[in-house]
């Protein structure tokens, strides 16, 4: 079930907060937090119930596991490492085994030219983000103890709809003590308008700016040869796609958890306006760089061991990074060159020089921007067709059959999209492509969808807000444009 779709937000939500609410108002506690836990359920098992079953084997298994390893770190503090080993071990053979089995076969296919079969394997949804959270839940109780909760509130917070498909990387000391509050269960109506909100914006930029350019970007990567002009297009229009398509998601997932009461922890804070890599990631996924930073990086021994060590322990994490986004080279690409950029701006940082803002800001969003066309890329050859493209080795301007080109046949998606039905490809029509740089002056110019929220007031003018947002992109809607982060 996805946030983009008539049966979530015109079914599934609005029955879930009002079976939440009205148990809360009449039964305990336990009965409102056990409907919620069976929604989520239910949400999760919509595409398949095997995705809710390796949810809850999961949470089971970690919450008996966390419990045994409080109990002993209070009673038995010696024992407590092997209990913890154990623990964190299964919990990374338990996203291998399903994320990267099949890719590690293949890559041992491909290099000692064997032909081992792959897996039928099912990747069950979420597991890359609940894995994540119950690590660092586990990971706490082994640093200072305690952390402990009951069943119920703990398999709530693991399974809780709004994250469990995509994030944020929620902590447990974030969310289960908003549970636990004597309110928590209570209708808030200026909760309610400002989930509703963020919900509007989030789906709006999904539907409107995320899928549209998402044409153009599908295009381009369908077309065989890309000449500069189609090739900086294309990897723009991306960039741009990614970021609408995830902040969106997780704008829907903040709103649809406010609904609940329930605040979850920013994951963007306008990264585009970075000025340097090290900015960049304090900005962008916000939850999951926290996460890297404090359960990876620092355990690796962070900066703590010479430089050498340090630069070292930055590829890795960000090797890392780029195997947790997917289980294919490209990603590893991705994680390689965002590493090694990294290491560059601490060296270059080291010799206290700076660079003029707009210099900086420059410089960044265009290596990201050539960083995405490997996160892009189904394949490294696709990520080579587009760069050779932006390296202006095809041509500069655009395509001579532009009808036989899948990037300018995009153009006529668009236009049926937006009501304007295209017979042929006409090249006075092609402005629609720059979409992608007019967006540039709007991410800087314009305030993020958080800082909206922290001054919002419930009243017509943020109602009407809300309702055109909401109908803009319920008619702009497509279900069957998942989010990209759903594939991670």
């Amino acid at each position: 079930m996805l946030f983009n779709s008539y049966y979530f937000i015109l079914i599934f939500l609005p029955l879930a907060a009002a079976g939440y609410f009205l148990l809360a108002k009449y039964r305990p506690p336990v009965w409102s937090r056990t409907f919620l836990l069976l929604a989520s359920l239910f949400f999760v098992s919509y595409w398949n119930i095997y995705f809710a079953v390796a949810l809850m084997a999961s949470a089971i298994f970690n919450y008996f596991c966390g419990t045994a390893l409080s109990i002993t770190a209070e009673r038995h503090p010696a024992g407590k490492k092997p209990l913890f080993i154990f623990a964190i071990a299964a919990n990374i053979l338990f996203l291998g085994f399903f994320k990267y089995t099949n890719f590690f076969l293949d890559s041992i296919n491909t290099v000692l030219s064997t032909s081992i079969g792959s897996l039928s394997i099912m990747l069950p949804l979420g597991i890359s983000y609940y894995t994540f959270m119950q690590i660092a839940w586990l990971t706490d109780i082994y640093r200072r103890g305690g952390c402990r909760y009951d069943f119920l509130s703990y398999c709530l917070y693991v399974t809780f709809f709004p994250y469990v498909v995509s994030g944020p990387i929620a902590y447990h000391s974030e969310i289960i003590p908003q549970f636990q509050t004597a309110t928590a269960g209570k209708f808030n109506l200026a909760h309610v308008s400002a989930g509703l909100f963020m919900f509007a914006i989030g789906l709006f930029k999904k539907t409107a700016i995320a899928d549209t350019l998402a044409v153009i970007s599908d295009g381009g990567h369908a077309a065989s040869v890309l000449t500069f002009t189609e090739a900086w297009l294309t990897s723009l229009s991306y960039t741009m796609q990614l970021y609408f398509d995830f902040s969106g998601y997780t704008d829907m997932a903040i709103g649809a958890a406010l609904i609940f009461n329930i605040w979850l922890p920013i994951n963007f804070d306008s990264p585009y306006k970075a000025l340097s890599i090290k900015e960049f990631w304090q900005r962008w996924h916000m939850t999951l760089s926290r996460f890297l930073l404090n359960y990876v990086y620092v355990p690796m021994g962070g900066n703590r061991k010479g430089e050498a060590r340090t630069l070292f322990n930055i590829m890795v994490l960000f090797l890392i990074c780029g195997l947790w986004h997917g289980s294919a080279w490209n990603y590893v690409l991705w994680g390689f060159v965002t590493g090694l950029a990294s290491i560059v701006y601490r060296l270059w940082a080291k010799t206290g020089r700076h660079l003029p803002k707009p210099l900086a800001w420059f410089l960044y969003f265009n290596f990201f921007n050539f960083s995405t066309v490997f996160f892009r890329a189904e394949t490294v050859q696709d990520a080579f067709k587009v760069l050779k493209g932006m390296a202006g080795l095809n041509g500069i301007i655009v395509s001579p059959n532009l009808a036989a080109n899948p990037f300018w046949q995009s153009l006529t998606v668009i236009g049926v999209r937006f009501g304007e039905w295209r017979a042929n490809l006409p090249q006075t029509e092609t402005p629609v492509y720059f979409f992608c740089l007019l967006l540039i002056p709007f991410i800087l110019l314009a305030k993020n969808s958080n800082q909206l929220l922290a001054k919002f007031s419930p009243n017509w003018k943020t109602a009407l807000a809300t309702s055109l947002l909401l109908i803009a992109g319920l008619l702009l809607l497509n279900e069957s444009s998942s989010f990209l982060y759903f594939n991670f």
